[in-house]
């Protein structure tokens, strides 16, 4: 099957979207996130001339252990919204306290596959009052990702791809284009394992593509593709570039996106995640792109004035009041 005719089918299952009951398919790592905040900023201590021989060190007096990882982070903010999110993922024998927490806030382990011979992903996030962030991570069990398969009995409606392991995430997106399933492709801080021909693979096989603004540098550099000729392969490329709001490039135009305004400015950590839960909202509601956006970065500015990625609460009919008051109309 070309790429062509595997868009043509995503675009068909599209078409059915705002048919119930639907779920969204959410590949990707789920980690513990142990998280400290630099009470300063990065470019105050590092040298420009000499980061070939960097060594430094910061201090961080504030430290939090979180649940998070992209899919855990997004199935999270989707079922906030009251959609079916089912996060794929491979996790490992220390998950027992996140499937608590899963238990409590409801969102669903179908699709969870715990490998008792290796350890949850760990990823250790430091940010600085600029909102820039230095993230060492550990795969743990998200380096076998590729054990998951994208299931055919699940009434997928609609998937992403989000950072995971590196043969996970190129089985996945195949196997969505296979069911004919249409997917984001999110590939975030994962991008740096995937060569030129494979990111133009991705793009090839997914119906939108989602980045923020260093992302779509990154990608450009290493695809020599510009927004405008990704748009054209995908139904849309969307591009969040924080506290600007976000760009929605699709095959006809550009549509800037505002920004949404945060109640307080608290921990970046997350934001992305949460905006692509709203961004899947938006599509799994047959939404256009003005109000997808908007949902989308709204979700982001809720979850950055609280610390952590899945501590922030809010029904949907609480977002769509903050909606009318920051946008005005309604969805």
């Amino acid at each position: 099957m070309s790429a062509v005719e595997s868009k043509d089918i995503n675009a068909e299952a599209g078409a059915d979207m705002n048919a119930k009951p639907q779920s969204a398919l959410i590949c990707g790592s789920m980690a513990f996130d142990t998280i400290m905040v630099f009470p300063d900023k990065f470019q105050h201590h590092i040298l420009p001339d000499k980061v070939h021989m960097l060594n430094v060190s910061f201090f961080v007096p504030e430290l939090r252990r979180e649940f998070g990882g992209c899919a855990g982070n997004i199935a999270y903010n989707l079922h906030l919204l009251g959609e079916n999110a089912l996060p794929m993922a491979t996790v490992g024998k220390d998950f027992a306290s996140y499937a608590q927490w899963m238990l409590k806030t409801g969102v669903k382990q179908d699709y969870l596959k715990v490998l008792e011979d290796d350890f949850t992903g760990q990823a250790y996030i430091t940010s600085d009052m600029d909102d820039n962030q230095i993230t060492a991570f550990h795969p743990g069990a998200m380096g076998r990702s590729e054990l998951n398969k994208v299931p055919s009995d699940a009434n997928i409606s609609i998937g992403i791809v989000s950072p995971d392991g590196k043969a996970g995430m190129i089985e996945h997106a195949k196997q969505f284009v296979e069911a004919g399933i249409p997917f984001v492709f999110d590939p975030g801080q994962g991008m740096p394992m995937f060569d030129s021909d494979e990111l133009k693979t991705f793009i090839e096989q997914a119906t939108w593509v989602t980045l923020n603004d260093y992302e779509a540098a990154m990608l450009q550099e290493k695809t020599g593709l510009s927004p405008h000729e990704i748009a054209e392969q995908v139904e849309a490329l969307i591009i969040t570039k924080g506290a600007e709001g976000s760009l929605v490039y699709t095959k006809t135009e550009r549509i800037d996106i505002p920004p949404a305004k945060a109640t307080a400015l608290v921990d970046p950590t997350g934001c992305g995640d949460a905006y692509r839960g709203g961004l899947l909202y938006g599509l799994m509601n047959g939404l256009d792109w003005e109000v997808t956006g908007r949902i989308a970065g709204l979700m982001g500015a809720i979850k950055i004035a609280h610390a952590g990625t899945q501590n922030h609460v809010v029904t949907l009919d609480e977002l769509k009041m903050q909606y009318a008051e920051q946008f005005g109309g309604s969805f």
